[in-house]
């Protein structure tokens, strides 16, 4: 456990952090002419500990973003009376599902027919239904898991036929190194998905896009949740 100064050092910086990010946050949404009250910022857990968590509480985030179950489990105990929505941002494994419909509010990075349908079977009856977002593969890398664009409505389809879940939208990552220009074409492309999802009548709002090195882009294309990490937090330990 830390002592009484350092976690006051701690919560001034991630609080000083999270001043600058929602300036930036603010600018990227007026030159978009919208609400910056409209952005939801997920702050990014992975590597760091309770205590940093505990900081960004502190500073007035409630959200935070895990992508390592097991790495997870120990904070969201931890942490259990603040209640903070729990989001699964990496790509779900079929071994895991139990766990992240049993302890997680969102998970993101669904792109499998056969993970939504493990969710839920085995997200708990008394828990009201776990908030999904499909993982979109926007830039075609072969790296990174989701769904090709082309594919994207059936899985939504799918996975809107499925008890126990709230389809809630779409995510995508880009690569790291495309310019502005490149960044907002691609996630155009997945706000062009959103859109024509909702007009086949699906009740999607959420746009989960947009990190540290690219969420002014983001933003400007219609992000509603911004994954942010080392701007928050600085890197990873």
């Amino acid at each position: 456990m830390l002592s009484g100064p350092q976690n006051s050092s701690l919560d001034a910086q991630v609080g000083e952090n999270l001043r600058r990010l929602r300036l930036r946050i603010a600018s990227a949404a007026a030159l978009a002419g919208r609400d910056a009250a409209s952005i939801t910022v997920l702050a990014v857990s992975k590597g760091h500990g309770a205590e940093t968590l505990r900081a960004a509480l502190a500073a007035g985030l409630t959200a935070f973003g895990e992508n390592y179950v097991d790495e997870a489990l120990p904070k969201i105990q931890a942490l259990r009376e603040a209640r903070p929505v729990w989001h699964f941002i990496g790509r779900p494994q079929a071994n895991k599902t139990r766990t992240l419909a049993e302890q997680f509010d969102w998970v993101h990075g669904v792109d499998r027919p056969r993970i939504a349908e493990r969710l839920s079977a085995q997200r708990p009856f008394h828990a009201p239904p776990l908030n999904l977002c499909v993982q979109v593969n926007v830039a075609g890398e072969a790296t990174k898991g989701g769904v090709t664009p082309e594919q994207a409505p059936e899985l939504l389809d799918a996975i809107a036929a499925l008890p126990r879940l709230k389809l809630r939208g779409l995510m995508c990552m880009l690569p790291f190194d495309l310019s502005e220009p490149e960044q907002r074409a691609g996630f155009a492309r997945l706000r062009a998905l959103l859109e024509a999802a909702q007009a086949r009548g699906h009740a999607l709002d959420t746009l989960s896009m947009g990190m540290s090195d690219d969420f002014e882009a983001a933003i400007r294309e219609g992000a509603t949740l911004l994954r942010i990490g080392s701007a928050l937090f600085g890197a990873r330990g």
